[in-house]
């Protein structure tokens, strides 16, 4: 994990057409599609569908123009499936309220069921997070850090969140760098703590010792820089700077083009469905 937050912030560093689009372009477009996405209602499957198809048609010709390989989209989303796949698994099993009928498809021992209408639902579910997070890999890989900060502030964000979320992303790296050291270090030791030739008490305390370290490092390193910054002026009333940046033409275009569709598709979809019904 920690290895694949750095070659997201390397692809980031990339040069295509969409790595050069200004941070603000991309972060409105990919939260304008998150949120139409989000706004289908559950209770309308066919809409869901299709607006969830056109978005990721979308997305795959924004990816396209990264001259980043469907590979490392593949294993992105890969590496993220327990944080969103445990939640769609476990909507099989239960009731939720955009449904009145059910219906069992399968009865598990401990009086567990089923519902094909439940099964119906995670599929939309599905449909919805992958879209979304196809969106938030797109902006995470196609932008640096710093400059997803700089787009935020200029587009209103708090100053307190923007100085907050830049010493966050300063250090996220710092933390990363200690930990591939530590991980190298005990390499270098022949320890692995899922090596069972190794006593399991060992290995616990072994981890126990390696994990307190990196705590205490953390906590002394944090004290450290604290103490610099208040020797340089740093306080409550420290604020970040961001010049003004007026977006090029084309920025504005693609923008403009992005939005209308991101808008047009859920209203023509929904338009559609209702003159056939």
């Amino acid at each position: 994990m920690i290895e694949e937050l750095f070659q997201i912030e390397r692809d980031a560093y990339r040069d295509s057409i969409v790595h050069r689009i200004d941070a603000r372009v991309k972060i409105v477009i990919a939260f304008a599609a998150i949120i139409a996405l989000v706004a289908v209602p559950y209770s309308d499957r066919d809409m869901v569908y299709t607006v969830g198809a056109f978005f990721f048609v979308f997305f795959c010709l924004l990816w396209c123009c990264t001259n980043l390989s469907f590979g490392v989209y593949l294993r992105r989303i890969w590496a993220i499936v327990p944080l969103w796949g445990i939640i769609i698994l476990f909507q099989v099993f239960f009731r939720n309220k955009y449904y009145t009928d059910y219906h069992v498809v399968m009865s598990l021992p401990l009086g567990i069921s089923i519902y094909a209408e439940s099964i119906e639902f995670a599929t939309i579910l599905f449909v919805k997070f992958l879209v979304c997070i196809s969106f938030i890999i797109l902006l995470s890989s196609t932008t640096k850090m710093h400059e997803m900060l700089e787009g935020g502030a200029r587009m209103g964000m708090p100053a307190e969140f923007a100085l907050a979320l830049g010493m966050m992303i300063r250090y996220l790296f710092v933390f990363g760098y200690m930990y591939r050291k530590v991980n190298e270090t005990l390499a270098t030791k022949c320890f692995d703590v899922f090596d069972r030739h190794l006593p399991y008490r060992y290995r616990l305390r072994q981890l126990g010792y390696t994990i307190g370290t990196m705590f205490i490092r953390s906590y002394e390193q944090g004290e450290r820089v604290y103490t610099s910054m208040l020797c340089r002026g740093y306080g409550r009333e420290s604020y970040l700077f961001f010049e003004r940046k007026p977006l090029r033409a084309g920025e504005w275009a693609f923008l403009s083009v992005s939005l209308l569709f991101i808008i047009t598709i859920p209203f023509a979809v929904w338009l559609t469905s209702f003159r056939l019904v």
